[in-house]
């Protein structure tokens, strides 16, 4: 099982950050709250910050843990940790993703996620940020 942490990023209009993952990849295609693979004796929140600057180009302010979602694909299990965000500075640039898009959490369950965040869209769904 891998550790994967997601950012649930929440704008000054209660919208989230959501991404598309590019086609060629697994789950290519879908939509994913952005994050990464946790290192080797990095924190979660670390690894949101590294990743988010990697992929986005953006640096982040990492806020409560939102929860915890444990997902067996057919090649991999992942268990995915979760934490609201906000952005501190920069502007997005994409690197590993299609596109992205700020949605109200009510819209989520208007994309195709990746299996693993299901969880946590049907979670957000029910809540007004």
């Amino acid at each position: 099982m891998i550790e994967v942490a997601a950012a649930i990023i929440v704008d000054q209009e209660g919208r989230i950050l959501i991404a598309k993952r590019k086609e060629g990849q697994k789950r290519g295609g879908l939509w994913e709250f952005p994050g990464g693979k946790i290192e080797v004796g990095e924190t979660p929140e670390k690894c949101l910050k590294r990743e988010l600057k990697e992929e986005m180009n953006i640096d982040i302010k990492v806020n409560e843990y939102f929860g915890e979602n444990i997902y067996a694909y057919e090649d991999i299990t992942i268990k995915l940790l979760a934490y609201y965000a906000e952005i501190l500075k920069g502007s997005i640039q994409l690197k590993d993703h299609d596109t992205y898009k700020w949605v109200k959490s009510k819209s989520l369950g208007n994309y195709a996620f990746a299996a693993a965040d299901v969880q946590f869209v049907k979670e957000l769904i029910k809540v007004e940020l």
